[in-house]
C-alpha cells in the first residue's frame, strides 16, 4: 500500500493532500493544469523536496516531516513521463534494459506495443508516441513496487491508447503494485478500473 500526507508551499496555493492506494488500485488523479497533480507525484518519486508529511511505501517510511529517508534510486518506483524522458544516448532497446529484470517479459511488451522494430533507433529518431510506448515498457520491466504515470499515453492514438492501458491492468493485476495515474482524457476510468481523486489548486475535493 502507499499512504501519502504530504504539504509543500507552491506559489499561488499551498499543496496539502492526504490519501492511500491499496495494491489492488489505480488511483486516477484528475484535475485542471496547475492544480498540483505532478507535483504530487514529483514529491511521492523523491524528485523535489516537501515540506511536511509523511510517505510510506509497502509499510516502509520513504519520507518523514521534511527529510527524505530513502534516495531515489533505492525507491524502486516506476515513474513515466509525459514526454518519455528516454536516455538519448542510449538506444530504444538500451533504454529498456536499463533495470530490466526478465528479458522475456520485455521482448512481450515491445512485440505488444508494436516497438520491436525500433529497438536500434536512438530516442531522436522516433516519435512522441513511440517515445511514450518506450518509456511504458522501460518502467514496467524494472518491477517495480510502486507505478506513477503523469499523462503517459497522450500522444497515442485510440486503439494504441486501449491496448496500453490494458497491459497497464493485467501487470497492475499480476504484480498487486499500487498505481498513480495523471490523465485528462475522461474515457480512461472507463476502459480500466479506477478510482478518481480530484484534485483542485492542492487539495483533493472528492
Amino acid at each position: 500500500m502507499l499512504f501519502v500526507d504530504i504539504k509543500k508551499q507552491l506559489s499561488h496555493f499551498k499543496l496539502q493532500v492526504n490519501f492511500s492506494v491499496k495494491n489492488d488500485e489505480i488511483v486516477v488523479l484528475h484535475g485542471p493544469s496547475g492544480s498540483g497533480k505532478t507535483t504530487i507525484l514529483n514529491g511521492i518519486a523523491g524528485i523535489i523536496s516537501l515540506d511536511e508529511g509523511e510517505i510510506r511505501l509497502a509499510g516502509e517510511a520513504l519520507f518523514h516531516q521534511g527529510k527524505q529517508l530513502v534516495p531515489i534510486q533505492q525507491r524502486n518506483i516506476g515513474y513515466v513521463f509525459q514526454e518519455g524522458a528516454l536516455f538519448p544516448h542510449k538506444t530504444v532497446w538500451e533504454n529498456i534494459v536499463y533495470g530490466m529484470k526478465n528479458e522475456t517479459f520485455a521482448l512481450s511488451l515491445i512485440e505488444e506495443l508494436a516497438i520491436s522494430h525500433l529497438k536500434d533507433k536512438f530516442p531522436k529518431e522516433i516519435s512522441g508516441g513511440e517515445k511514450q510506448r518506450v518509456a511504458f515498457v522501460r518502467a514496467l520491466v524494472t518491477e517495480p513496487k510502486l507505478l506513477l504515470l503523469d499523462e503517459p499515453f497522450s500522444a497515442l492514438d485510440d486503439e494504441m491508447r486501449k491496448k496500453a492501458l490494458h497491459i497497464l491492468y493485467k501487470v497492475q493485476s499480476q504484480s498487486h503494485i499500487p498505481v498513480v495515474f495523471i490523465t485528462h482524457q475522461v474515457d480512461e476510468h472507463h476502459i480500466i478500473p479506477t478510482r478518481r481523486i480530484h484534485i483542485q489548486k492542492g487539495e483533493i475535493l472528492s
